[in-house]
């Protein structure tokens, strides 16, 4: 199949055609002035002689391979050249057959130009010899028309011709003929099609004629079955006399594939120039690299193609330019292209605003300019200097590694040791390349809106340093950051994302969770760097915190530019281990039975390798299952390639080849067809692929750059473009921002008042990054405090000065010779705050007024006209500090921050009579402790420790369906904060969240299973968290890695519960071989509402709605069932928990607020009862030490409220009602059996967390 074997190797032998080439002279005078007169002879034209393209077997033995040939079809492009000999010669087909000599048919691959071809063979002319010269290999690159790239690898040599010619002086003459020999693939193999031709020259060498078809047929046909590795970590070899070649493969689906010397351009380059080549192609400049070495041309070009992964170039990219295309680089548009240092001045001087860089030298200059010469613009400074001291750290040569070793005589070792040394070398350029795109471009996230799809480029520009502006202004308008920003905002995990993710701090991490306006901190103000906060103290033994000593984080986001960048060596990730599979050998001739042979020989290979393989290794597992499938398949054996590509699922499923799946099912005969569906697990997968097909929608890959309306905004239109500008996201507060700037009016919103709102909220943020305090004032302050507001000059009982507020306290900057610091108020002590008036001569001054538990003294400010506005602001924060502590919810405090910087630019834009009234609208937290005093019980106050939000960042709140705490481990492998207990959050179609569980931040934002609603999650060998779906699929997350990368699709229905074994609602029971990942038995129950499993005793407790039953975990035969006609109570069973130790089950009902007591060796006694106050239906419970923790749904002044009740199991009582959550609660988990983890529904949609005593 074309996508996945090496494709369509095509062998194109060039030759010179004398007739033709040399115009009708004769061939006596032709080398008798190639001897004379070499310099003055114009060059030949090359021809093509010879095309081999597959398939390479005969006519007749096409037909036995008929189903591989069906997926192989693939409309070719024929060139059909017209060739005027001055006599009727033969010329050999690709069969051998003989064709008429006027007309020739040549097919040739899709996408290659015959006619161009042979001048990029002999892209410096071809020209006869008088000697034999060196081989020489060089590498072309072909780009169509929608931008696929397809590759080919030049070899050139020379060969005597038998014919001599006596000179007048009596010398011999003798004549030598350029040949080429061009490999073309789809894929960019060019160390290994380098080795591959070295070999054949070798094997060519001997022939002293023309006839070498035979051989370099063979040569193309050995090739074509070599197939492609897929991603991951294994390499094919294979044997061409006398190299042992290997096939490397991309490290993952979205890498690009490496087989070349990525140092090449740091051997050429120095790393200031390294950087400003990246700027050029970064900007998309019009760029000509320049060299002697035609092979340099194309193998730089495509380390720097490399090193921007995963941006890509979107323009012409020809690293070679013929002499006959010289014209190219004309071309308006921005292109990357190659020529000779020969032609180096005729380029400069013929075409203006070029990029000239030579490789040979190190120079990078302009070609002439009708204007001024452009100035490339300097890589951002912080970025630049990591990149250059991890380049400078790289040990770039070779022989420097050799010193120490020993003399090695084998030439297979010397190999494998070089290619050992440069694949970890390349490992390490890729990783710093990767590491500057990082962190130029990391912080463009903050300022993408994903919802609705808009880059803020304007403010991101504004974040800059001055001197990195002029670089992402250019920046900024290429298509390559286009392309950049779509795959942003698609979330796209590529190797960008996975770095940025992996090196973010601990301040990133709760910057996504509190999403508070842009200010500068103290510590950042004081040391104008970057300072990580975050120091990981390695300990033996890495568990729950102590919640009592996490301080409630209340950092606000970063100033964007002040962000200090490791400058150390490069982020060391883990070495991956690479195995190699050795392709048995091909015999010729090659017939159709030397083709069934070697595939024969070759799917043995793979099964005793898989047969041979543990079950652990399931990344090479999956690689062996997937080549075999490719085997399989061209065998004609259509059921066992799905059979092997349906194994993915199970080992790695992102390298499922769906689209060929797709085509196979579509061309597959009835009879095969009606087979794979009699078997379960196929009729499944083809279910599943043709679905996604018809499922298939166009991704929404628009981005809008941020613009000011133009017209008039109703409410849901104001929403859109608030969230679009980055101020806020939460509707509710949008929703009462609208209020506001609509009192008085009818409520719309025209654009005047939007821009002088967006205007003075921006301009508000800058002046807050200019706030520079002075030492003696910041050692008063925390690290993490930000001043969000500071009042003008004004006159206090504590002095002159200006009131600042930070998001912990009111302070005075005092005014004077040397400004000081006077503490006004923490929030958390502030007594009363009152507006009124102080008589000063004949003038009533407004004054505000605050009062503190600490302190005697009232704090007194005239504020004169800006008091009201300071009196609704510091009402504000009070309330919302009030009510961060009583609910141990941080965020409270971030959203009293927002709502005073909303009023503040609520006043500043609408300058009216109304201002403070409209604020006023604003005050959320005043207003809900006036309305409604919302006291938190006691007991709940004393229990509950801290509360965190998995929807932060969102629009709206949502349901938490699945909590799951993992512990952490201490792996060598492993960075600090991966070995960190997590908390796994399940929320709404199918997105999981992980927090951090040792500082409550979220480590990665969202993963997603699916987009049905996740049911259970359990950790598995401490490596693996399955996690079910209402889609009937179980997904195993990797904890290592943290990605998703295999499924189990044994269920036919909603998976509801996983533990050793996993449950589906139409009453299926599998039990699962941990390791491989197989069935080791399955169960059909007699029910069709399967709602949970308990394994206890080898006794499976199979909740089944209208009772439980209790199998053996063995055989599966029914040992009990606890069904009882209770009056007064539904028949659905809700949940159900085991209590081994006092062998209880306790269960409850839908619709019912008692719960249900078991005796489990007493089954038929009527069940102990216990009644929930104030609970309408219990909806979770989990065992923690000798409680029963109980999760409920109950309504209070008209609305849902959630509940906790703790139990204890030996009294049977209520011992604790928590009153924590705003909706039901909907899952339960216990951390250790010190804490207990609870999630509301999507009213609230928050967690809370509870000591357990």
């Amino acid at each position: 199949p074309d996508e996945l074997l090496l494709p369509r190797i095509s062998l194109v032998s060039l030759e010179l055609e004398f007739g033709c080439a040399l115009q009708g002279r004769s061939i006596k005078r032709s080398l008798s002035d190639l001897w004379l007169k070499p310099k003055n002879l114009p060059p030949l034209d090359p021809e093509v002689l010879s095309v081999f393209v597959p398939p390479f077997i005969s006519k007749d033995d096409i037909q036995v391979i008929n189903t591989s040939s069906n997926l192989n079809k693939s409309k070719r492009r024929s060139f059909r050249k017209k060739k005027e000999r001055p006599k009727i010669e033969n010329v050999k087909s690709l069969h051998g057959d003989q064709k008429a000599a006027d007309t020739e048919e040549i097919t040739v691959p899709k996408d290659i130009d015959l006619i161009g071809l042979p001048q990029l063979c002999f892209p410096g002319g071809l020209y006869l010899a008088s000697e034999s010269k060196e081989d020489h290999i060089h590498f072309l690159v072909f780009t169509d028309v929608c931008g696929n790239r397809t590759y080919g690898v030049v070899a050139q040599y020379y060969q005597p011709m038998q014919v001599c010619y006596l000179t007048y002086t009596g010398k011999t003459l003798g004549c030598f003929v350029p040949f080429a020999i061009c490999v073309i693939s789809r894929y960019p193999y060019f160390n290994a099609l380098k080795d591959c031709l070295s070999c054949l020259l070798v094997q060519l060498r001997p022939f002293k004629n023309f006839d070498v078809d035979e051989h370099i047929k063979e040569f193309a046909a050995k090739l074509f079955l070599i197939p492609s590795p897929p991603p991951g970590p294994l390499h094919l070899v294979f044997n061409m006399k006398p190299l042992q070649i290997i096939i490397p493969s991309r490290e993952d689906p979205d890498s690009p594939i490496i087989d070349l010397d990525l140092h090449l351009p740091l051997l050429c380059f120095k790393p200031e120039q390294v950087l400003q080549i990246m700027t050029c192609i970064l900007t998309e400049q019009r760029i000509v690299f320049f060299s002697s070495d035609w092979a340099l041309l194309t193998l730089v070009a495509e380390c720097f193609m490399l090193y921007l992964h995963p941006l890509q170039w979107q323009h012409t990219f020809v690293p070679i330019l013929s002499r006959q295309m010289l014209d190219f680089v004309m071309a308006p548009t921005s292109f990357l292209m190659g020529c000779h240092t020969d032609h180096f001045e005729e380029v400069s001087m013929e075409a203006e605003d070029l990029i000239l860089i030579n490789i040979d030298n190190g120079d990078i200059t302009h070609s002439k300019t009708p204007e001024e010469e452009p100035e490339i613009p300097d890589v951002p400074a912080q970025a630049a200097e990591t990149f250059i001291k991890r380049v400078e750290s790289l040990q770039l040569h070779y022989d420097l590694e050799l010193c120490h070793l020993g003399a090695s005589t084998d030439l297979g070792e010397l190999q494998m040791r070089r290619r050992a040394w440069q694949q970890k070398l390349n490992s390490e350029v890729q990783q710093t390349a990767l590491q500057l795109i990082v962190n130029i471009f990391r912080e463009v996230k903050d300022h993408l809106n994903y919802e609705h799809r808009v880059f803020n480029s304007e403010e991101f520009l504004k974040t800059r340093a001055m001197g990195d502006q002029p670089f992402y202004k250019k920046v900024l308008e290429t298509y390559m950051f286009h392309s950049f920003l779509k795959a942003r905002l698609n979330r796209k995990m590529d190797a960008f994302a996975r770095l940025e993710l992996s090196t973010q701090s601990e301040e990133d991490r709760l910057n996504v969770m509190f999403n508070s306006p842009r200010r500068l901190t103290v510590e950042k103000m004081a040391s104008k760097r970057f300072n990580p906060q975050y120091v990981i103290s390695r300990r033996m033994v890495i568990s729950m915190p102590n919640l009592q000593d996490i301080q409630l984080p209340e950092g606000p986001t970063r100033i964007s530019s002040l962000r200090r960048l490791e400058t150390g060596r490069a982020v060391k990730m883990p070495s991956k281990s690479v195995t190699t599979f050795k392709i048995p050998e091909i015999h010729f001739p090659l017939v159709c039975q030397c083709v069934q042979s070697y595939y024969a020989d070759f799917f043995n290979h793979l099964s005793k390798a898989i047969n041979t393989l543990p079950p652990d290794n399931s990344a090479l597992l999956a690689r062996y299952f997937y080549l075999r499938g490719l085997i399989s398949l061209m065998q004609g054996k259509l059921l066992n390639a799905l059979s092997d590509f349906q194994n993915l699922d199970k080992t790695d499923l992102r390298i499922f080849p769906t689209d060929l799946v797709r085509k196979i099912v579509e061309t597959m005969p009835p009879s095969e067809r009606s087979q794979a569906d009699r078997k379960p697990e196929l009729k499944k997968l083809i279910s599943r692929v043709m679905e996604k097909q018809r499922e298939i929608m166009k991704i929404d890959d628009h981005v809008k750059k941020f613009e000011l309306p133009k017209t008039h905004m109703q409410l849901e239109d104001f929403v859109k473009r608030i969230q679009e500008s980055g101020i806020v996201k939460d509707i509710d507060t949008i929703h009462r921002l609208f209020d506001a700037l609509t009192v008085g009016h009818q409520k719309q919103i025209d654009p005047e008042t939007f821009r002088d709102f967006y205007n003075y909220w921006k301009e508000t943020e800058a002046e807050a990054q200019e706030v520079n305090l002075p030492p003696t004032v910041i050692e008063h302050l925390d690290k993490n405090e930000c001043v969000y507001k500071l009042s003008c000059s004004v006159k206090t009982n504590y002095g002159v000065g200006k009131i600042a507020l930070t998001q912990k306290r009111l302070f005075l900057l005092t005014e004077g010779g040397r400004p000081g610091y006077v503490q006004i108020a923490a929030f958390r002590d502030i007594e009363d705050v009152k507006s009124t008036t102080v008589a000063f001569l004949v003038l009533r001054i407004p004054t505000l007024r605050i009062k503190t538990i600490s302190k005697k003294e009232v704090f007194e400010a005239n504020l004169k006209t800006e008091c009201d506005l300071w009196y609704l602001i510091v009402k504000e924060m009070w309330a919302g500090k009030k009510m961060a502590d009583d609910h141990k919810d941080p965020q409270y405090i971030q959203q009293a921050l927002t709502n005073i910087l909303l009023m503040d630019a609520v006043v500043g834009a609408l300058q009216s009579s109304k201002t403070i009234y409209a604020a006023s609208k604003l005050s959320y937290f005043d207003r809900m402790k006036n309305e409604v005093p919302m006291m938190v019980p006691k007991t709940t106050s004393e229990t509950l420790k801290h509360k965190i939000n998995p929807s932060a960042g969102e629009m709206f709140p949502q349901a938490i369906d699945v909590l799951l705490y993992t512990p952490g481990q201490l792996d060598p492998s492993e960075r600090p904060v991966s070995a960190h207990p997590k908390l796994w959050c399940a929320l709404n179609e199918g997105k999981v969240v992980v927090f951090d569980a040792s500082t409550w931040s979220i480590q990665q934002h969202c993963f997603k299973m699916g987009s049905s609603k996740l049911t259970c999650m359990v950790m598995v060998e401490q490596s693996q968290v399955w996690i079910g779906s209402q889609d009937s699929f179980i997904y195993i997350i990797n904890t290592h890695s943290m990605s998703c990368n295999k499924q189990l699709n044994d269920h036919r229905s909603d998976v509801t519960d996983i533990i050793a074994y996993s449950c589906s609602s139409d009453g299926t029971v599998i039990a699962w071989n941990i390791s491989s990942l197989k069935v080791n038995r399955a169960f059909q129950l007699p029910c069709q509402n399967l709602t949970s499993v308990k394994l206890h005793n080898d006794l499976l407790w199979c909740c089944t709605g209208s009772c439980i039953l209790v199998v053996s975990a063995h055989e599966f035969r029914l040992q009990m069932k606890i069904e009882h006609n209770l009056k007064d109570v539904c028949s659905c069973v809700l949940c159900f928990q085991l209590f081994p130790e006092r062998d209880e089950v306790w269960a409850s009902y839908s619709g019912s607020s008692d719960l249900y007591i078991w005796n489990t060796r007493d089954l038929a006694s009527t069940p102990q009862m216990i009644h929930l106050q104030d609970c309408s239906e219990i909806t979770c419970m989990i065992k923690v030490k000798n409680q029963m923790w109980i999760g409920s749904r109950g309504r209070s002044q008209g609305k849902i409220k959630g509940k906790i009740y703790v139990v204890s199991a030996e009294k049977k009582t209520v011992e604790k009602e928590l009153v924590g959550h705003a909706d039901t609660v909907k899952a339960l988990c216990s951390a250790e059996d010190r804490y207990v983890l609870s999630g509301s529904g999507k009213e609230e949609g928050k967690i809370a967390i509870w000591k357990v005593e």
